[in-house]
């Protein structure tokens, strides 16, 4: 049984739902087809399975350790990222004048979901390198690009984004590394990095990091942060590695998950660091960034989540155990707990929440190919505010169903699911980092809702409705669907009366209790989205024949019976202002 990502879903949702191939008859993909894209998801299966998957129990019992000089990681994980690079996966969605075969990213995506699956640690080398490499492809010089991009695409250099210090966490207003102008054009920075996964290590010949700093001088909070460059060793103008750079390993973090990939805090001392783009927009240019690793970041939650329905799935078709409600004979033999009604509860909500989940990222990551390569302006921009709203919600929204799914299939397995002796206990250690890292999901609700659905006078929000909207009307006309298209139609329309109220509101002055239950609205407007999207998939099932159809439209059915109608309690709580969590005093949480 395959147990990463089911690849007939893969197709289903890239072929059927999403219609990918139509991609290229876009001038950039115009050298790609059906067959190119089965041939790089074929290559890609078959390094995750063979190369990443063997190692990941043991890069989680064997973490990287720093013995004073050198972080060490085991010797699989560079073989692994070995084959990546000699597969050109590193390049693949970039120009052909950089090495790349200009791949749709929505099949970069797909194709990464099998290696998050696998093992998401290793698999996270290549995730950041690729989030540093397209910063600098949009923001470098062309010296800069020579010196650092190239390698990054060829797999030699590694990259990371180092935001976080150990004071701030996520306040990066608070950040106070500085960076000291030079002579000759370059920059001493010095301070301190938390957090920085991959930022230290001997897999690849350099590390490239971005790092926020300020400028003395700038102005005051987020608006005087820069970007920089400051690499573990520095780059002659040759391309050959000069001296080890002023970026030191101060210490690793011993994680709950995803324990194969090192973890570091970093001290600049004298760092040389190289600006990127002009002085104080170094927020504004890591969010390319961001934003990339933020859909990366749900896909990551979402492959933990698939594969651990999948094992869940075989435990539950093998394991014996009790015998049918109606059976009261002690002599009838034991049957497949997936038999038992609460056993196909957990599942099905795990193949709901992960099956449609992957629908998600991908819809994302196709609105990126979308803004990338669309015929019109209008096209693109309209694909971009798409994107903008639900890139919140692919981070935030995927990541919290992604721990839930991980959980039941813990407890499918029962106590087994609780021992080290199967995979699904890690693959819920290591899921539990997606709704911390890259903005923890707190900052993914508020993000949405103080910020992207009413962005642009909320003309994002109103795609979204749009979107959804088309998809009710295409359903009404099917008599299995149409019921379907109506619950959803009235979750809609709570939903844009929600918004609105909160909205007003905080127009009106009253932020803080407009604001406060923002991961609800999270959960509101995650689960609508889902909704629709489920429905997109019931559309392009109703009527077909075989297991797999009828899985689609029973998943849809969980969906409709058990997760949609949560939008009414959810949508009265925010309409209320419910103002629980507001209050300032914090004596009465403090034991007396």
């Amino acid at each position: 049984m395959d147990k990463l990502i089911s690849r007939r879903d893969l197709e289903f949702l890239l072929y059927e739902v999403l219609e990918v191939e139509a991609l290229t008859q876009r001038e950039r993909y115009r050298d790609h087809s059906r067959q190119t894209f089965k041939d790089i998801l074929d290559v890609a299966y078959k390094i995750a399975t063979e190369h990443f998957a063997t190692h990941n129990k043991k890069n989680d019992q064997q973490e990287p350790y720093f013995d004073g000089e050198k972080v060490h990681t085991n010797p699989e994980v560079k073989a692994a990222l070995e084959a990546y690079r000699q597969a050109g996966l590193f390049a693949a969605t970039h120009d052909y004048e950089l090495g790349g075969i200009q791949l749709p990213y929505v099949i970069s995506t797909a194709y990464g979901a099998f290696f998050k699956a696998a093992n998401i640690a290793t698999a996270s080398f290549a995730l950041l390198t690729a989030g540093n490499a397209n910063v600098l492809r949009k923001y470098g010089s062309p010296s800069q690009q020579k010196k650092y991009l190239l390698p990054q695409l060829e797999g030699r250099f590694f990259g990371t984004m180092c935001l976080s210090e150990p004071h701030a966490g996520s306040s990066l207003t608070d950040i106070l590394t500085r960076a000291e102008p030079q002579p000759d054009g370059t920059y001493r920075l010095n301070g301190s990095k938390m957090w920085i996964s991959g930022g230290d290590h001997e897999v690849s010949e350099n590390i490239v990091h971005l790092v926020l700093a300020k400028i003395p001088g700038g102005p005051p909070g987020v608006k005087g942060i820069s970007l920089f460059i400051v690499p573990k060793y520095l780059v002659n103008d040759g391309g050959s590695l000069g001296r080890r750079n002023g970026v030191k390993v101060a210490g690793l973090n011993h994680k709950m998950g995803y324990r194969g990939i090192p973890n570091c805090l970093l001290s600049l001392e004298d760092a040389v660091g190289e600006l990127v783009g002009a002085p104080h927009q170094g927020l504004s240019y890591m969010f390319t960034m961001m934003n990339e690793a933020r859909i990366g970041v749900g896909m990551g939650a979402m492959a933990l989540a698939y594969t651990g329905y999948l094992h869940a799935l075989e435990y539950a078709q093998e394991r014996t155990q009790g015998r049918r409600m109606h059976d009261k004979n002690p002599a009838s033999p034991a049957v497949p707990i997936i038999q038992h009604p609460d056993v196909r509860r957990m599942l099905l909500a795990q193949k709901a929440y992960a099956e449609g989940s992957l629908h998600l990222c991908l819809y994302a990551a196709r609105l990126v190919d979308e803004e990338r390569t669309a015929p019109t302006p209008e096209a693109a921009q309209q694909a971009h505010l798409l994107l903008e709203v639900l890139t919140p919600v692919v981070k935030g929204w995927v990541s919290e169903l992604g721990i839930k799914a991980n959980e039941l299939a813990i407890q499918v397995h029962g106590g087994y699911g609780y021992t080290r002796d199967y995979n699904v206990e890690q693959f819920y250690r290591d899921n539990r980092l997606n709704a911390i890292h890259e903005g923890t999901n707190g900052i993914q609700a508020l993000d949405l809702l103080a910020r992207k659905v009413g962005m642009e006078g909320g003309a994002g929000f109103r795609l979204w409705a749009g979107a959804i909207e088309e998809t009710i009307r295409a359903c009404q006309a099917h008599s299995s669907l149409c019921g379907y298209a109506r619950e959803l139609e009235q979750a809609l329309k709570t939903t844009t009366e929600v918004t609105q109220h909160l909205l007003n509101k905080a127009a009106q002055g009253e932020v803080e209790r407009a604001f406060a239950n923002a991961f609800a609205y999270l959960e509101l407007f995650g689960t609508v989205t889902l909704a629709w999207l489920w429905l997109q998939q019931a559309q392009k099932s109703v009527g077909k024949e075989g297991a797999f159809y009828r899985g689609k439209l029973e998943a849809a059915r969980y969906f409709y019976h058990y997760e949609l109608d949560k939008v009414p309690l959810l949508a009265a709580r925010l309409q209320r202002l419910d103002d629980t969590f507001v209050c300032p005093e914090q004596d009465w949480l403090v034991e007396s």
